[in-house]
């Protein structure tokens, strides 16, 4: 439980992190997150507490999809936004289309590294891949169908806000799959005790 709760903290830091750096390299962000910048730049809050505000406030629509928060989940809303708020203040402008490249990539692996830790260490998923399983459950949608009907909604509102819609919003759109499956498996907190229950039935 420990080593859980461990992975799902560090996971959510790195999330954070990662999301930072893929905002200032300034070459687009995710559709979650170009949302997030086109509410910030309107309301003059920063994008790290409208995103922890934007996945409170999709918990909310868990309740009439009959969706159950776990503790990954609310740790995800809290921890992610204010990470990205931090690392926005602390690390300085990048200049330069190799640097934006190179920080852009930086970020797109560091999301995935952390989606495997936080997601492998099993307490339940963030409130926007919820809403996803959620629309499934309820509407019979296929997930696919789910996710890209809201991601492709919340990308052309940030996009009509102001946010960054670029090529790092098609790198991460291609890349993010991919990574996180193979992230995955390697970060699953529960591998090892299958393993031991594997061997000590041999």
């Amino acid at each position: 439980m420990t080593r859980r709760v461990l992975q799902l903290l560090i996971g959510l830091l790195l999330y954070g992190t990662g999301c930072a750096l893929t905002v200032e390299a300034g070459l687009g962000v995710d559709p979650w997150t170009v949302f997030a910048q086109g509410v910030s730049i309107h309301t003059g809050v920063g994008i790290g507490w409208i995103t922890n505000i934007i996945g409170f406030l999709v918990l909310l629509v868990w309740i009439p999809l009959r969706q159950k928060p776990g503790l990954g989940t609310i740790a995800n809303i809290l921890l992610v936004g204010t990470t990205m708020q931090i690392v926005l203040t602390l690390i300085p402008p990048v200049e330069g289309l190799v640097a934006q490249l190179l920080v852009l990539v930086a970020g797109i692996l560091l999301v995935a590294a952390a989606s495997g830790l936080y997601i492998g260490a099993h307490f339940g998923p963030g409130p926007r891949d919820g809403l996803m399983t959620g629309m499934h459950a309820r509407l019979g949608w296929p997930v696919w169908l789910c996710r890209l009907t809201v991601e492709a909604t919340v990308l052309l509102l940030g996009w009509l806000l102001g946010g960054t819609v670029g090529i790092g919003t098609v790198l991460f759109a291609v890349a993010i799959g991919p990574l996180v499956h193979l992230a995955l498996p390697l970060l699953d907190a529960r591998r090892p005790t299958a393993r031991r229950q594997v061997v000590s039935a041999v």
